[in-house]
């Protein structure tokens, strides 16, 4: 979900920064003394003498470094505070306590994985915190719209809110509502192919987008470019959206009985901030390591 730990996180750097532009520009502004003197004789004693000055063979002095590793142990200190007062999600608690998948997460990766086995059927379900990163919520809104505050010409002023109103009010401004969050269902069954679901996880609800086949299983899951380009080329199946409203129906209780459910659909973007917050901790320390090396 948008996590206060998000909002917080990105307020810091809301400050002013160095122009790099600015540096750009005034370099360029007054030309190297290099370029100046390169029309001069090579058989110049003072040209030739200007590249074996000691200035020049001096490594460059890291003048940053100190201050961003003392912004980064900040950084570090700030989420490690924000990771002691939080508690795990109820969501994420109880899910991983009663639910029949294994959970796969390789740390430093981006994909996690959820695998089971229904009958002689394996059930993968994967999910990215990449969607974290890439989501643009439709935060720029007409608020008199949103609001349906209605505005007195006369007295040029809003309306009051109605009881309602003013609860969707502190639910915009709480920021609760979680991320969508893509998933790729494939259900592999020994020498039959598989069937590759894309789905979306929104609102604690399990949206169908499309339901394929592929008879080789491995175009399902498409971890290689190869694999990928491969799928393409096959009919998959029509849009789901297109199908008769019964079968849709039947389909969603199919991926309902394999575990595809609401509960998953609240799991996995609770789990998602999680992972985002213990992925970008190792980031930071990575990146200091390498500066203090």
């Amino acid at each position: 979900m948008m996590s206060l730990r998000a909002v917080a996180r990105s307020a810091p750097r809301t400050l002013t920064r160095l122009s790099s532009t600015a540096i750009r520009s005034s370099r360029v502004a007054q030309p190297s003394s290099l370029l100046k003197s390169s029309w001069a004789p090579l058989r110049s004693s003072q040209f030739t003498s200007a590249f074996s000055t000691s200035q020049l063979r001096q490594a460059p002095e890291a003048e940053v470094d100190d201050a961003l590793l003392v912004k980064l142990e900040s950084e570090l200190e700030f989420e490690n505070e924000m990771k002691a007062n939080e508690q795990l999600p109820a969501s994420v608690k109880d899910f991983l306590e009663n639910t029949p998948f294994e959970l796969k997460d390789e740390p430093g990766k981006e994909d996690v994985s959820l695998v089971r086995k229904f009958g002689n059927e394996t059930v993968t379900v994967t999910f990215s915190i990449s969607d974290l990163a890439n989501y643009e919520p439709d935060d720029i809104f007409n608020e008199d719209e949103v609001l349906g505050d209605e505005v007195d010409p006369a007295e040029g002023k809003r309306s009051e809110q109605t009881e309602g109103e003013e609860g969707l009010d502190e639910d915009l401004e709480g920021g609760d509502a979680p991320v969508p969050c893509r998933l790729n269902v494939v259900v592999e069954k020994p020498g039959r192919g598989a069937l590759n679901i894309e789905a979306m996880a929104q609102d604690g609800q399990i949206i169908v987008e499309n339901f394929y086949y592929f008879k080789d299983s491995k175009l399902a899951h498409g971890k290689t470019a190869e694999i990928a380009h491969a799928a393409q080329d096959i009919y998959p199946g029509p849009p789901f959206g297109s199908l008769d409203e019964d079968l849709q129906v039947l389909m969603e209780r199919y991926l309902e009985e394999r575990g595809v459910t609401q509960a998953l659909a609240v799991f996995v973007p609770d789990y998602m901030d999680i992972k985002e917050q213990r992925e970008y901790q190792a980031w930071l320390k990575d990146v200091k390591d390498f500066i203090e090396a």
